[in-house]
């Protein structure tokens, strides 16, 4: 069904009502404009990914990428597909001049690592640092992450190449979506929003957002907070 053959938004959010007794009129009567833009938001939602599904073909990566696995091997990126035709990647800032790595990677990290194997009965998920692959291990042991593959770069190219190593030599993290195309890869689909790209008093994000962390302080009245930020312990 196209979406223009959608029943309209109001029509269905004449259907909400509260699970509880005792509401107001003021408050039915704003829920019910706020359900008319959750509707209209899902299929926006939707639209971006059949938009995203539709891209023309990605760019070969002809640059010859060489990563560590955990078991110490040197491979190239065809070889972190494993057996999948897609692979999901993630940059993630735990570069070996760093002594921790950065408290949001690891707490977008955590809740991937509780998805992960459902991920990966569809796709190849990978995650790739600048530390040794060892380093990164043990820090996934220390947190109990069980189901993330993590893999070393080898040398700074790929990092650089993305964007990824600043002037200053701190790191951005990144998302990457590659498309295995016989014994070519391509790119499907990577992260472009920048800090450049950030509106006023927001941090940069993707929309839409993939931080768990932040998609349910959104639902919170006090919201996602502006003197408050993720701790790798508490």
């Amino acid at each position: 069904m196209g979406f223009d053959q959608l029943v309209p938004a109001p029509d269905l959010a004449a259907k909400g009502k509260s699970a509880f007794p005792g509401e107001t009129a003021e408050y039915r009567k704003a829920r019910q404009a706020l359900l008319r833009e959750e509707i209209e938001f899902r299929r926006q939602m939707t639209r971006l990914v059949e938009l995203r599904r539709s891209l023309p073909e990605g760019p070969v990566i002809e640059t010859d990428y060489r990563f560590k696995d955990a078991n110490g091997s040197e491979i190239g990126l065809i070889d972190l597909f494993g057996d999948r035709q897609t692979l999901v990647t993630y940059f993630w800032m735990y570069g070996p001049e760093r002594a921790l790595p950065c408290p949001m990677c690891t707490n977008w990290l955590g809740a991937v690592n509780g998805n992960a194997a459902d991920i990966k009965q569809r796709v190849a998920l990978k995650i790739l640092g600048r530390s040794p692959v060892e380093r990164q291990l043990a820090f996934a042991q220390e947190r109990g992450w069980r189901d993330l593959d993590f893999v070393q770069t080898v040398g700074d190219d790929y990092a650089r190449d993305l964007g990824l190593i600043n002037a200053d030599g701190s790191e951005n993290p990144a998302l990457g979506v590659f498309k295995r195309d016989g014994e070519t890869v391509r790119l499907f689909w990577s992260s472009e929003m920048t800090m450049e790209m950030a509106d006023p008093g927001q941090d940069p994000r993707d929309a839409p957002d993939i931080a768990s962390l932040w998609s349910i302080l959104d639902l919170t009245p006090e919201g996602r907070g502006t003197d408050w930020y993720p701790k790798l312990s508490y």
